[in-house]
């Protein structure tokens, strides 16, 4: 009893005494002005203090940059979920386990980094999900992630042109600084002149409008055909034509039945339950207004864009079939998607209307709700830039002479590559390997469709040439015409790349006959406006963020070693 009442009154003491000194500590904070002060400098040096205790623990918790390239190595070589439903699933338990481990304190960023990675490489919309993250994931776990992704990005963007292009093919993409930084096609072997360097079959490609119409070449292929043998479909909008079964079924899978078809883009395994009341009709009127609008323009790009949209659809649906469920004639994957290859391509801004991003969004939403955002944003416009840029005027045994005159006015006029110039083709394509050949009025190159008789294309060279010569071709009509002078055939081609590439030709040719006495007393005296182009040196150009990507490698080229992407890999 006598230490009970001992620990009563010490406790009720202590009380007191906290109570005492509560009242005293009151009565000074809102009376002393000096005490006051005294508080909140002291405070302000807790919440320092605790502020860079935090910082500590999270600098202490941030993984090293070998740690992040082993951890992104092994994440990449992990297998992802095929159909919808599993990538689902697998999203919502990467995101509940990523939430799970920021919980447990810094020790668990990088895991939990990983796991939000993870949900990130199957989300369909990456940027909005990276902006849901920036809100609700913990910063050092946020910054963890996009440490990730940038690693991720550097490392498939320093190894891109060790695979591509296929080595088979004897050419190699090389990235030069001056005058300013240009990707350029570079041969890998010696050739003598006549020889075919390489073939290549388009990505997409596009009869002219008026040949279209008339059914006598293969719409896919663009081979000639004959009434007797052309294989006519039983569905078309464009008195489409092809040279064979193997032909139909090709053009029917990149793009015919998504753009202009009755049939599912989706294969029967992934088809949802019941059919959507109105689906048919809408997409009906939704291809058949574009259809309209395609016939009435009569220009190949709008057409050229909406197949190369066709075509990354049936690439990301044939990811999601089982092998053992795709159609015989189903292409086989690219491992590089196709944004992987065009992102990196040069492009000049053109002007896409209203209308036709309507159209074709139309189109894509009818044959499967959410496609549209597949060209969302400036998307739309990039990729007819590019392919505006990069395509390749298709011509057999030198060209026409029967394409319509074009009632456009010369800068409106649509240009494809092509030594023989635009008029003399019969339908515009686009590769990717030969979008970086590089143009010259005295080209090394040319590229040739007698070969083959259709759209392939086979490169072959002018002269003899040796292993590192860049390999250039000629993007218009270099030739003088049969009553054009040296000073007018200068003029005409400069003016030609001018509008359709935006570029003010200064290839070695152009600078030669510049010097020239016929030449240089004319455009000395400024008499036939040669040198007022309208545009600078160079007006095309690349992705910012692929601009951003290339310009970090460049710094980590200079700054470190050279790594070779096998010893990367080991690290």
């Amino acid at each position: 009893m006598k230490t009970s009442t001992a620990v009563t009154v010490a406790g009720v003491t202590v009380a007191t005494g906290v109570l005492a000194y509560a009242v005293y500590f009151d009565y000074k904070r809102r009376n002393d002005t000096s005490f006051r002060k005294k508080l909140r400098k002291d405070k302000k040096k807790v919440e320092k203090s605790t502020a860079q205790l935090q910082v500590d623990d999270a600098t202490a918790s941030a993984p090293t940059a070998e740690q992040l390239r082993t951890a992104l190595l092994a994440l990449q070589k992990e297998p992802l979920p095929v159909s919808p439903q599993e990538k689902e699933g697998y999203f919502m338990n990467q995101v509940s386990l990523g939430e799970q481990m920021a919980s447990q304190g810094p020790a668990f960023n990088l895991p939990s980094a990983l796991a939000f990675y993870r949900a990130l490489r199957v989300y369909p919309s990456p940027v909005e999900l990276i902006v849901l993250y920036e809100k609700s994931v913990p910063t050092p776990v946020f910054k963890i992630v996009m440490d990730l992704m940038n690693l991720d990005v550097q490392t498939r963007a320093a190894g891109y042109y060790d695979s591509f292009p296929d080595r088979s093919m004897g050419v190699v993409i090389k990235v030069i600084q001056e005058p300013t930084e240009k990707k350029i096609l570079v041969l890998d072997k010696d050739v003598k002149a006549g020889e075919v360097i390489f073939t290549e079959k388009p990505v997409v490609a596009v009869l002219d409008h008026d040949l279209q119409e008339t059914g006598t070449y293969c719409t896919y292929c663009l081979r000639s055909v004959s009434p007797q043998d052309a294989v006519i479909p039983e569905v078309d909008r464009f008195n489409s034509v092809y040279c064979s079964i193997d032909c139909e079924a090709r053009s029917k899978h990149q793009s015919q039945n998504l753009l202009f078809g009755r049939e599912s883009v989706l294969p029967p395994a992934l088809l949802p339950l019941g059919d959507i009341p109105g689906a048919a009709e809408n997409r009906n009127a939704a291809q058949t207004a574009f259809a309209n609008y395609l016939k009435s323009d009569g220009k190949s790009l709008p057409l050229l864009v909406a197949r190369f949209a066709a075509r990354q659809v049936e690439a990301e649906i044939n990811k999601m079939i089982p092998p053992e469920m795709r159609a015989s004639d189903a292409p086989a994957i690219d491992e590089s998607a196709q944004y992987d290859h065009m992102e990196r391509l040069r492009y000049v801004d053109t002007e896409v209307t209203q209308d036709e991003k309507t159209l074709l969004s139309n189109v894509l939403a009818a044959a499967l709700p959410g496609l549209e955002r597949l060209l969302g944003d400036d998307r739309h416009d990039i990729l007819k830039g590019k392919i505006r840029y990069n395509s390749i005027g298709i011509s057999f045994n030198g060209g026409r002479d029967d394409k319509p005159t074009p009632k456009d006015r010369p800068e409106d006029i649509e240009r494809t590559r092509t030594p023989y110039g635009t008029s003399r083709q019969i339908g515009t394509a686009f590769f990717y390997v030969s979008s970086y050949l590089a143009h010259s009025c005295d080209p090394n190159v040319r590229p040739s469709f007698d070969e083959t008789g259709t759209s392939e294309l086979s490169l072959i060279a002018l002269r003899d040439l040796k292993k590192g010569d860049e390999l250039t071709m000629a993007y218009v009509d270099v030739a003088p015409g049969p009553d054009e002078s040296a000073v007018d055939a200068r003029r005409r081609r400069r003016q030609e790349l001018a509008r359709g590439w935006k570029f003010a030709c200064e290839c070695s040719k152009c600078v030669a006959d510049l010097v020239t006495t016929e030449i240089s007393g004319a455009e000395s005296a400024g008499k036939d406006g040669d040198n007022d182009l309208g545009v600078p040196l160079e007006e095309a150009r690349v992705e910012e963020a692929v601009a951003r990507v290339e310009a970090q490698l460049a710094q980590v080229a200079v700054s470190e070693p050279p790594v070779a992407p096998a010893q990367e890999l080991a690290l």
